[in-house]
Order: structure tokens, then C-alpha cells, then sequence
């Protein structure tokens, strides 16, 4: 149940995502449009599935939640197998819905060519950071508002998208760039793409595990009353 609801939200996060980057060359939707498709339909996708999932459609986030110990290890590959699963099934999709253009090569990530390769791995590695850091503010503190977890994350990619997309195409997952690469024929600098958001992603769990307190417990509860009744 919990991998289906993986692979579902994944399917619907890369086509509306990438199948703007197709629509884009028939309607132009510009950087701002494409990034506002990846925000908002990532929102939805947790609103979805996350109550069934957790909500994760990218194996870099799978991994560092599961290195601070807040997803059990066993069922990461289920879930990463589900994750890339989704996304290669959108991209096939696309593939055949947009079979009168000549290529599906823009739903790829590439960087930009004046862009080297220690650039685009930290434009990679600084947004995966930022989106990680917002999913474990939002999703695994118990101080966070968790009914706003899905537009506060939506939104982070969403920025996210709008400064790096131009540069790197702003992956922060390495899902979603497999697959569209198995599509499209296209794997170079692949490597890129799976490295920096699993090491970014890892970096940001840990980061924000020293910023977390520990959720008071009954026993902690009741001194603080008996504190203040004093």
C-alpha cells in the first residue's frame, strides 16, 4: 500500500513536472510557469498520498530520513524501487503522448554549458539541502503545524526551481532524473544528479536533527505544572 502510494505520487510529481518542460515548447510557460507546476503539484501529491506514504517520491529524501532514524531502513528499497518505478512510468508517458515532437529531451536534467560541473554539483547539492531542511521542519518536529507541511514544501521547491532551474534544471531528486533519462536516451552527468541530492539531503536531516528538541513527555508535563503550581 505504502510503495503503490510511492510510485503513484512520483508518476504524478515528474509528468505534470516534466510535462511542462514538453508544453513549454508548444505554449510557452517560461521559467515561472514550470516552477510553479513543480510546486503546486508536488502540494498536491503529499495532500494525496502523504497521510498513506509519508510522502517522500525521491530516494535522497528516503535515505536521510531514514540515516536520522526516522524511516526504518528495511523499507527503504521498497520505496526507492517505487519511487523510480513512478518516475520512469511518467516519463514513458510523456514519451508517447508527446511522440509528434522530435525528442522528449528537455524533460532531462542538464546543466547549463557554461555551468562546470563543481558548479551544477553544488547548485544540486544547496537545494536538495534547503528542500530537505523544510521537509524535516515541517514533517518530523512536533512543534511544526503539520496541516501546512504540503504548501510549505511545495513552495520551497517551488523557489527553488525558480533560481536554479535555468542552471542545473533543479532536480533535488534523483527519481525524478532517472527516469527521464531512461526516456529520453540521455544519461550524461547523470552521476551529478544522484550524488548531490543524496548527499545534500543527508545533510540537511542532520542538521536540523541538532536543531530538534525532544518532544516533552507526560512525566515532563506534569513537573512543569507542579513547577508552576509552586
Amino acid at each position: 500500500m505504502q510503495v503503490l502510494a510511492e510510485v503513484v505520487g512520483t508518476y504524478m510529481l515528474v509528468f505534470i513536472g516534466c510535462g511542462s518542460a514538453l508544453i513549454n515548447r508548444v505554449q510557452p510557460l517560461g521559467t515561472v510557469g514550470m516552477a510553479m507546476a513543480w510546486g503546486f503539484v508536488l502540494m498536491a501529491a503529499i495532500y494525496a498520498v502523504g497521510h498513506i506514504s509519508g510522502a517522500h517520491f525521491n530516494p535522497a529524501v528516503t535515505v536521510a530520513l531514514a540515516a536520522i532514524r526516522r524511516f526504518r531502513w528495511k523499507e527503504v528499497p521498497m520505496y526507492v524501487l517505487g519511487q523510480l518505478l513512478g518516475a520512469t512510468l511518467a516519463s514513458l508517458t510523456l514519451k508517447v503522448l508527446f511522440h509528434k515532437q522530435p525528442d522528449i529531451i528537455p524533460i532531462a536534467t542538464q546543466y547549463a554549458a557554461a555551468t562546470t560541473d563543481l558548479e551544477a554539483f553544488l547548485w544540486e547539492f544547496i537545494i536538495t539541502f534547503i528542500l530537505m531542511f523544510s521537509i524535516c521542519a515541517n514533517t518530523t518536529d512536533h512543534r511544526a503545524s503539520p496541516g501546512l507541511a504540503g504548501f510549505a514544501i511545495g513552495s520551497t521547491l517551488l523557489v527553488n526551481a525558480l533560481v536554479a532551474g535555468p542552471i542545473t534544471g533543479a532536480s533535488m531528486n534523483p527519481a525524478r532524473s532517472i527516469g527521464p533519462a531512461v526516456a529520453a536516451g540521455v544519461y550524461k552527468n547523470l552521476w551529478l544528479y544522484i550524488l548531490a541530492p543524496v548527499l545534500g539531503a543527508l545533510f540537511a536531516a542532520m542538521v536540523y536533527s541538532g536543531l530538534r528538541v525532544p518532544k516533552p513527555t507526560a512525566a515532563s508535563a506534569d513537573d512543569k505544572d507542579m513547577t508552576a503550581q509552586g
